[in-house]
């Protein structure tokens, strides 16, 4: 890197840190954090990366797992995670996000105890590599809690530095009435240390205590957590829980400026590296909250689409794509260098924040009734000022798909199928979760077992039993995944589903969730229309616009569509691909 390359590089880096840490020599800080992330021997970009689309294509999808969806008590599972990936998935998803792999306590994995070692009983990071090599990677940064059987809580109890200062304390007696919350336990837990009593700051749980990243010494930690991830072949970073980072008593804890500029610190650092880094931030929170952490093309390189899930859930309940059609048509694409992560099903519930806003009370008493009938749980959190309200909805997104608001039917393959469709023609990279991608039903085994909601979405597959199920053509396991995997082979062949394609919502029948793709080099449009119903329809060519002189081909079903014909039918919950070329 030049002299001139290297001073604008820490004098941007020396900004951000004087937006976090004021009161600190924020070139010195520079400097620490330069030879944190880049450390001797590690080299970096001589200038950072321009914002561009070139990170990602139409070719590029995720896969959501856990280290351990696949078990058979004789191998490693992350060796049968490998097995699976090659044996179904390679060629047609391009990445796969091995959620939380880390020694832990509770939460499935999201109360850490060790960031820089692999949980023995998954695996090692040789089987993390290894998976890294043929696929993108995506590894969550747990960055806004650690567990209270970790060393470094064990630490802070014993009064031990630098740990003494690295959880957030608070003391009951404060104002806390404006923090949001995203459950209802106590926020705060008394605890004994070497200093006295304390009580500690506890956003999720009382084993998930929250850290105190007022303290530079923290975000340094987690800036050599990331660079061994990377080094070990992570790609894509999530940020777990991101918008909850900083904390200020009398606030409302959430989406502080410090969080947002220590988000462009990382993206700083992610630009300048060798590798070909991209943060994803996690922040499950209404509509215009979650796209600020796009920032000015300067934060996150992709934000989840959370609002999503509840609204085609609500489309394929109601039968209807009025509010879906609503939302979208409001949406604004993605900056440059910026894509939506498209998803309905998560290893978490169906957040019920991001509807704010966008579906009304009454329609989000409407699902939250269905989701119970459908045999799903519900989980709370507490408002500032007392009471409670929906959180998330537990389900698996296949017995999600059971029925409308109406009662169960016989649609539930092809609603489900429809509702997967539409997310792989949105704009965006299509991400679906293990779970969704086998068509499993609710695990109320799970359930009962660990007292937890989240178990019904969470089951492991005993690998010998899938694979058979996998060899049955009639099973759902084997009817899902095979059709899934037909359709996104469709998809990442045409250039105008590339994440950031031109994209426009279109309003031709409310039963209908219609887009008009077209690629970047403007030599392909689809027309992608999604029946959210059970009725049969029929559309003229004309209300699409399909012009003369091109050949119409539904990529789907392969069938040519003619521009002069009357009509465009469409069986319920039938979806159709309609493109000028193949």
């Amino acid at each position: 890197m030049t002299r001139d390359n290297n001073q604008s590089f820490s004098l941007k880096l020396a900004a951000l840190i004087g937006e976090i840490y004021p009161e600190i020599d924020a070139s010195i800080m520079a400097s620490q954090v330069i030879d944190t992330f880049f450390p001797e021997g590690t080299h970096r970009r001589k200038r950072g990366r321009a914002p561009g689309n070139g990170q990602w294509s139409e070719r590029d999808s995720l896969l959501i797992t856990y280290g351990n969806s696949f078990v058979d008590g004789q191998h490693k599972p992350l060796d049968l995670l490998y097995d699976f990936l090659h044996r179904h998935l390679k060629g047609v998803i391009a990445g796969v996000h091995i959620l939380p792999f880390f020694p832990y306590t509770s939460d499935d994995g999201f109360s850490v105890t060790d960031y820089y070692a692999v949980n023995p009983v998954l695996g090692d990071w040789a089987d993390i590599s290894r998976i890294a090599t043929d696929f993108k990677l995506m590894s969550d940064l747990v960055l806004n809690h650690v567990s209270s059987q970790s060393k470094w809580f064990n630490a802070y109890l014993q009064g031990h530095e630098p740990y003494d200062r690295f959880f957030f304390e608070a003391d009951p007696t404060d104002d806390l009435g404006s923090v949001v919350r995203p459950r209802t336990h106590p926020l705060l837990r008394d605890v004994e240390t070497a200093n006295g009593p304390r009580h500690v700051w506890c956003t999720f749980s009382h084993d998930q205590v929250d850290l105190n990243f007022a303290n530079p010494e923290v975000l340094l930690e987690f800036l050599r957590v990331m660079r061994v991830h990377i080094e070990k072949g992570v790609r894509i970073i999530r940020l777990d829980a991101v918008a909850f980072l900083w904390k200020e008593v009398g606030t409302s804890c959430i989406h502080l400026p410090q969080t947002h500029a220590i988000v462009r610190l990382m993206r700083l650092l992610a630009d300048y590296a060798l590798e070909p880094v991209i943060l994803l931030t996690e922040t499950n929170v209404p509509n215009a909250e979650n796209l600020s952490y796009f920032g000015n093309r300067n934060e996150a390189h992709s934000v989840y689409n959370f609002s999503l899930p509840p609204l085609v859930l609500h489309a394929m309940m109601a039968g209807t794509a009025r509010v879906l059609n609503r939302w979208q048509g409001t949406m604004p694409p993605a900056q440059m260098g910026c894509a939506y992560l498209n998803f309905t099903a998560s290893h978490d519930g169906i957040g019920m924040r991001p509807a704010e806003g966008l579906l009304e009370a009454e329609e989000q008493a409407r699902v939250i009734e269905k989701v119970r009938d459908f045999g799903g749980q519900v989980s709370m959190r507490a408002l500032p000022g007392g009471g409670e309200a929906p959180y998330e909805l537990n389900i698996t997104w296949y017995d999600a798909m059971k029925g409308t608001f109406s009662g169960t039917d016989q649609w539930q393959f092809d609603r489900f199928m429809a509702s997967q469709t539409l997310i792989m023609a949105l704009e965006g990279i299509p991400a679906i979760y293990v779970q969704a991608l086998l068509g499993a039903p609710n695990d109320t085994e799970g359930v009962e077992k660990s007292g937890q909601n989240r178990a019904i979405n969470r089951h492991r597959w005993d690998y010998a039993d899938l694979n058979a199920r996998l060899d049955d053509p009639e099973s759902t396991q084997s009817r899902v995944l095979h059709e899934l995997l037909r359709r996104m082979s469709v998809r990442r062949r045409q250039k105008a589903f590339h994440p950031n394609a031109t994209q426009f919502t279109l309003q031709i029948d409310e039963r209908l969730f219609g887009l008009w793709r077209q690629s970047l080099e403007r030599d392909q449009s689809i027309f992608a229309l999604h029946n959210v119903s059970a009725d049969s329809l029929v559309i003229s060519p004309q209300a699409i616009n399909l012009i003369d002189g091109a050949d119409w081909v539904d990529l789907l079903s392969g069938e040519k569509i003619d521009h002069a014909s009357t009509e465009i039918s469409f069986a319920p919950y039938q979806c159709r691909w309609i493109t000028n070329r193949v």
